[in-house]
């Protein structure tokens, strides 16, 4: 029975090493283009001095830090490690916070193409790199409204009543939140900030359809804007859709058998978890034409620089 016992268990540690690496190789592999486009963005001026390259730091960085921080916690979920609730608190509330950056940012981002087609004139008065910094402090800020009402909701000592401060589940937001309060508001700041982001972007998507037909704008610039804010949207799909993954397994759990609810995790996990946060390199690092050659460029010779390592005496 102990040698019947001992297999049991090293097949199931198997069983979730494997579920690991099948994340933790694409993780890697989006997390090194997503550093490479952070580096390409501050090696020169013309990034760290036009406003809409800095926006698209402060959305990568931030998407950057939450893949990483949510490849741990499915790590840690896999691996069947328990930890506390303060250290899980962490953790799950700087992913919160990360993951109301990027529909803030795309919002500023809409903007600054708005502004860019409809006011082309007034565009460089309108949108300047002091007003930038100042519009990524607002994000940052707004994004972190809901931390405030957490550390005010501990005034309840929601953990009064557990034994110990070690988690039971794995950990997560919605394993974290305790009591009914914390979760409503939670899910209040989520909706308000979604649902705003989405008005926003659609409202500055059908200005630039409008301003597009008339005959003082430039078509190609109307036309890329008109591009990008389709894209922005998509964006913002996705990262909403990311807050939608632990819920989903837990109501598929109630109807499917342990072996498909593994292998939907893990597509799940990859579709709206991994991929929409290396959807912002994909897209301006292919569509930009002054981002593309910088990217490839320092792509292309960390790569070589690699394979020289691994070839060499």
């Amino acid at each position: 029975m102990s040698n019947v016992s001992v297999a049991t268990e090293d097949r199931g540690l198997l069983e979730r090493v494997m579920l690991c690496s099948i994340t933790t190789v694409p993780c890697c592999v989006f997390l090194f283009v997503n550093c490479t486009m952070l580096f390409a963005l501050r090696t020169k001026g013309v990034f760290r001095n036009t406003c809409r390259y800095v926006l698209l730091y402060n959305l990568l960085f931030a998407d950057t830090v939450q893949l990483a921080v949510s490849q741990l916690l499915y790590i840690l979920a896999a691996l069947r490690l328990r930890i506390t609730y303060p250290v899980c608190g962490c953790f799950t509330t700087l992913g919160d916070i990360l993951l109301m950056i990027s529909p803030v940012t795309l919002v500023v981002m809409s903007f600054d193409r708005f502004v860019a087609v409809c006011y082309p004139l007034r565009h460089a008065a309108i949108v300047t790199m002091s007003k930038t910094r100042g519009a990524i402090c607002m994000i940052w800020a707004i994004s972190s409204l809901n931390l405030f009402s957490r550390i005010c909701l501990l005034w309840e000592n929601p953990f009064d009543g557990l034994d110990s401060l070690q988690m039971e589940r794995f950990c997560s937001l919605d394993h974290m939140l305790q009591g009914p309060i914390a979760l409503m508001f939670n899910n209040v700041h989520r909706f308000t900030v979604f649902t705003s982001a989405g008005v926003s972007i659609s409202f500055s998507y059908v200005c630039v359809l409008v301003a597009a037909r008339s005959a003082s704008t430039d078509k190609v610039s109307a036309r890329k804007a008109h591009k990008t804010l389709l894209l922005h949207l998509v964006q913002l799909g996705l990262s909403l859709s990311s807050t939608m993954y632990v819920p989903m397994l837990d109501v598929i759990s109630q109807v499917t058998d342990r072996v498909t609810l593994v292998r939907l995790s893990i597509v799940f996990y990859v579709c709206v978890v991994i991929f929409p946060r290396c959807l912002s390199s994909l897209i301006y690092g292919i569509r930009d034409q002054t981002i593309r050659p910088v990217l490839l460029h320092h792509l292309l010779c960390h790569l070589t620089t690699y394979v020289s390592s691994q070839g060499g005496p």
